[in-house]
């Protein structure tokens, strides 16, 4: 997909992203450590309950040694889980108490030629979700050269004038103020105003 593309529709970044931030290589030994944490062993009873030795169970976590298939079996007996487990990425660790203060009107402007979007909350990284204040400039549905679609789930409420939502199985639906969607963002879908002045809408994309 084009940059322009992103550009033209900020709740594809959000998408971009996650997806960027998914693909990363397996960490075997990490997983494994956060695994024996999360049931509050330490390596000495982690050892008695797998049968692996201590330093074995260090040089792994440190991704020192690889384990063979037969002590992944041990692994997974001895902690009680499935071994698939074994092989899920670690939870990453978020941070608790994040805020991210945007005042009325200082959003980070993003004009494209059918939105004239506000960006909000600009200065967290790794959000879950993307929230945005977009006036709706298009005004009939053949400004686009195509559905916008895009991974995620996406929430809209519009907070001035009035919308014609479209979506790819559904029939065109005029949304009023304070009228809100919530749909698969995969489904395709678009806006365009049909009220007097252009619409001003609240825009929330999750992953």
């Amino acid at each position: 997909m084009s940059e322009e593309i992103y550009d033209e529709y900020p709740s594809l970044t959000l998408a971009k992203e996650n997806q960027e931030q998914s693909i990363a290589p397996l960490k075997l030994g990490e997983r494994l450590k956060e695994i024996r944490s999360r049931l509050g062993l330490t390596l000495e009873e982690a050892s008695q309950r797998t049968g692996l030795a201590r330093s074995t169970l260090s040089k792994i976590e440190n991704e020192q040694i690889s384990p063979t298939f037969q002590a992944m079996q041990k692994l997974a007996n001895g902690l009680k889980i499935d071994m698939p487990q074994l092989f899920e990425p670690p939870k990453q660790k978020v941070a608790t108490g994040r805020r991210d203060m945007t005042r009325n009107g200082e959003g980070k402007p993003h004009p494209t030629q059918t939105y004239e979007h506000e960006l909000l909350a600009t200065q967290m990284l790794n959000k879950k979700m993307m929230p945005f204040k977009s006036r709706v400039r298009a005004r009939s549905f053949d400004e686009y050269s195509d559905w916008v679609r895009h991974d995620g789930e996406e929430f809209l409420l519009i907070l001035e004038g009035a919308v014609r939502f479209y979506s790819e199985f559904y029939e065109p639906v005029e949304m009023q103020e304070g009228d809100s969607v919530y749909y698969d963002a995969n489904m395709g879908h678009m806006l365009v105003s049909c009220s007097d002045e252009d619409a001003l809408i609240l825009w929330v994309t999750a992953k």
